[in-house]
C-alpha cells in the first residue's frame, strides 16, 4: 500500500504536469507570434529567466521582506550567479492604458453615439460648437498637445484632417497600422485576461468575471455568423462600460490608483488539419463567482 509520503509526491507530479500542461496551451500562441518575427530559443530563454525572477521577487515581496539571491535562486532553479546578474529592463513596449491617443479616440466614439455630428470637429476651440482641441484636452487632462494627439491619430489612419476639421475615421482604437501598438495591445489584453484566470485559479482573491463559451462541429460561416453576432452585442455594452469608466476616471481626479480592463475575444478555425476534438454540443466554462446561479 503507498505510504502519505508517495500519495503526496505522486500528487504533486500530477499538479505539476497539469500546471506545464495549462502553460503549453497558453505559451503556443506566444511561440507562434514569435516564430513569425525570427525570435530565436535564445531570446526566449533570456525572457523567461527574467520573468522567472521578477515574478518569484514579487513573490517574496508579497510575504514579506526582500529576498535574497539564495531564496530567489532555490524559488526560480536559477543558479546564482544567474540570478544576480538578471537585471531587468525597461518595458519596449507602450503602456496602452497611458496612450493619449486610445483615451482620446474613446471619448470621442463617445460623443460620437450620442449625437453623430460630433464625427466632424473643429480642430481648434470655438465658441459655436465642441472642438477636438477641447476633446483631446479633457482626454489627456492637459498633459499633451492637442495636435500632437490628432497627428498621431492621423498617422494611425484613425482621423483624417480637411478644411481646419478633424474627421473621425475609425470604430475603435485598434492600431493596424502601427506593429509596436498592436504588440502593445496583444501583450497588455492578454495579460490581464490570463491575470484574471490566474487569479481566480489561486484563490487568493475574490473570484473575477471569467466566462466563455464554446463549441466545435459548426460549419465556418456558422462561426462567423456567431462572431458577428458577438461584435453587435458587445458594442452596446461597450459604450455603457467606456461611459462607467470615464465618469470615475473624472471623479478620481488624478487621486486614485486602481485598473481596470474588460475584454471580450472572439477565436475560430478549421480545426480539421489539427487534432480537432470531436463533435460536440455547446459548453462553457466558468469559475466559481459570488452568488453566481
Amino acid at each position: 500500500m503507498p505510504s502519505l509520503r508517495d500519495k503526496l509526491v505522486r500528487s504533486r507530479e500530477g499538479q505539476v504536469a497539469w500546471v506545464l500542461g495549462a502553460c503549453e496551451r497558453v505559451l503556443r500562441p506566444l511561440v507562434r507570434l514569435a516564430l513569425a518575427f525570427g525570435i530565436k530559443h535564445a531570446h526566449l530563454d533570456e525572457l523567461l529567466r527574467d520573468i522567472l525572477v521578477d515574478e518569484a521577487r514579487r513573490a517574496w515581496l508579497a510575504q514579506g521582506p526582500a529576498p535574497n539571491i539564495s531564496q530567489l535562486s532555490v524559488t526560480t532553479g536559477l543558479n546564482r550567479k544567474v540570478v544576480t546578474s538578471k537585471v531587468r529592463e525597461c518595458d519596449s513596449l507602450p503602456q496602452t492604458e497611458t496612450s493619449a491617443e486610445a483615451k482620446t479616440l474613446t471619448l470621442w466614439l463617445q460623443m460620437v453615439a450620442v449625437d453623430p455630428r460630433h464625427r466632424s470637429l473643429p480642430i481648434v476651440d470655438q465658441a459655436s460648437e465642441q472642438s477636438f482641441e477641447a476633446l483631446a484636452r479633457r482626454a489627456s487632462r492637459g498633459n499633451l498637445h492637442h495636435r500632437a494627439i490628432l497627428d498621431e491619430l492621423v498617422r494611425l489612419k484613425m482621423a483624417t484632417v480637411h478644411d481646419g476639421r478633424a474627421e473621425l475615421a475609425a470604430a475603435g482604437f485598434v492600431p493596424a497600422s502601427d506593429l509596436r501598438g498592436m504588440l502593445a495591445f496583444l501583450g497588455d489584453n492578454s495579460r490581464d485576461h490570463l491575470l484574471a484566470s490566474v487569479s481566480n485559479t489561486l484563490g487568493a482573491a475574490p473570484p473575477l468575471l471569467e466566462r466563455s463559451v464554446f463549441a466545435a462541429g459548426l460549419s465556418l460561416a456558422d462561426c462567423e455568423r456567431i462572431h458577428q453576432l458577438a461584435r453587435e452585442r458587445w458594442d452596446g455594452m461597450h459604450h455603457a462600460l467606456t461611459q462607467e469608466m470615464r465618469e470615475a476616471y473624472e471623479a478620481a481626479d488624478g487621486k486614485a490608483s486602481g485598473r481596470i480592463r474588460i475584454g471580450i475575444y472572439t477565436y475560430y478555425e478549421d480545426a480539421a488539419a489539427d487534432d480537432a476534438p470531436a463533435p460536440m454540443a455547446v459548453a462553457s466554462s466558468r469559475p466559481s463567482e459570488p452568488n453566481a446561479p
